[in-house]
């Protein structure tokens, strides 16, 4: 057996039992902090960061029982860490009798999982076990209790927290066709094990068949992001980027927000224009379309940021940030988005607005009408829109010391 050096791990002590109160963000700073102590030690000796790795997940889960998970932060940063720990674990070239041996440790850690927290552990199974053999041992022994857990008599049925990685170990082994003959003994539809069915065919070269499968998978427990991404997936794979875009692009590439959606879109896509996918996006979020002003002002699209910010409510704040950012870049474009600031904000829009505010986007665009030449024409615009004002109270009006 590979000889693993002694190491002193600093996050040993602080991965005990229990070890975190209720709050997650300290545990999240924790496990942030034991990732990179791992990937430190991986650069110097591949052995040694294996090794961390495989102790920080066996310490997880006691460790986090009593962190408040309900936000979902402390199982979002889990997750991100077991990605960056599993392939430290598959890198290294240890033996076969000491991968057997965190296998081992890792299965059961796993098992004890009660929150659970490492559950998406399995969905690396195959990958961790290296080598096809020693999938297919594991696959074996998993097997049967997948069978058991969808038998055909509902009195016998159960739940195993081992099925993903049982399709996992399948796949890794090359035994495609057991995961589809696997999966038709399921009593529902679950996207998070059709999915491997998918991956199944598409190691056969059974690309066609893999999409109609995945298709197949929508129902009560889908997920139509998911689903939507690995179609996108198959059809890019086989060169068919037009029908990837016309029929999964929008729902496949939804991030947290818009600017780092359409970011998503333009590197998946690079031959379509950044105004065509703009256009795309706000064509599928009827309504928002002021919301996609920020995103089309970072790419620098600024006519059509100007043309979302007039044609639906758009935040005064961000639309004043704009104008003030950009006073001395882009000046025209500055005012444009003042002016619409001071509109909205006419109109009743913003949160929790002040006289400041208010203030703060005429400074702006005026500063920014100054910068472009234009600023007694803009001030005409601004007495315009002010005497337009709809608000009964007049508050933009007598915030400028322009009301009635």
């Amino acid at each position: 057996m590979s000889k693993v050096p002694k190491q002193q791990w600093a996050f040993a002590t602080r991965f005990r039992r229990r070890a975190f109160g209720w709050r997650s963000q300290p545990a999240i700073a924790r496990i942030k902090e034991a990732v990179s102590e791992i990937k430190k030690a991986a650069r110097k000796d591949p052995l040694l960061g294996a090794e961390g790795a495989v102790l920080l997940l066996e310490r997880l889960s006691p460790a986090l029982e009593q962190v408040d998970s309900s936000s979902g932060a402390i199982g979002s940063a889990v997750w991100h860490a077991i990605e960056e720990l599993v392939p430290i674990i598959v890198g290294v070239p240890a033996d076969e009798a000491l991968r057997a041996k965190w296998l081992e440790r890792l299965w059961i850690a796993f098992e004890a999982d009660q929150i659970p927290y490492i559950e998406s552990l399995g969905n690396f199974w195959g990958e961790l076990c290296v080598s096809p053999q020693n999938a297919s041992r594991w696959a074996d022994d998993m097997v049967p209790l997948v069978r058991m857990s969808w038998h055909p008599d509902p009195s016998l049925r159960g739940i195993y927290s081992g099925t993903s990685a049982c399709l996992s170990a399948l796949l890794a082994a090359g035994r495609n066709e057991e995961i589809l003959a696997l999966l038709d003994l399921a009593p529902y539809k679950y996207w998070p094990f059709r999915k491997w069915g998918v991956r199944a065919l598409s190691a056969m070269g059974r690309k066609a068949d893999a999409l109609q499968y995945a298709e197949d998978s929508r129902g009560l427990n889908d997920s139509p992001a998911a689903i939507a991404e690995t179609c996108e997936e198959i059809l890019l794979s086989c060169g068919m980027a037009d029908e990837a875009y016309r029929r999964y692009a929008i729902a496949a590439n939804r991030r947290t927000t818009y600017l780092a959606t359409l970011r998503a879109l333009a590197a998946k896509y690079p031959h379509k224009a950044a105004t065509d996918l703009l256009r795309d996006l706000v064509a599928a979020s009827l309504g928002e379309e002021g919301k996609w002003f920020a995103a089309a002002k970072s790419v620098g699209l600024y006519r059509e940021a100007i043309e979302l910010a007039t044609s639906s409510p758009c935040d005064p704040g961000t639309l004043s940030r704009a104008a003030r950012d950009l006073a001395v870049t882009e000046p025209r474009f500055a005012v444009e988005a003042g002016l619409a600031a001071l509109r909205w904000l006419a109109e009743g829009y913003g949160y929790e607005i002040t006289n400041l505010d208010v203030r703060d986007a005429y400074r702006h665009t005026m500063q920014a009408a100054t910068n472009a030449g234009c600023a007694e024409q803009v001030l005409e615009r601004i007495r315009a829109l002010v005497a337009a004002e709809k608000r009964g109270d007049r508050f933009v009006g007598k915030a400028l010391g322009l009301g009635s």
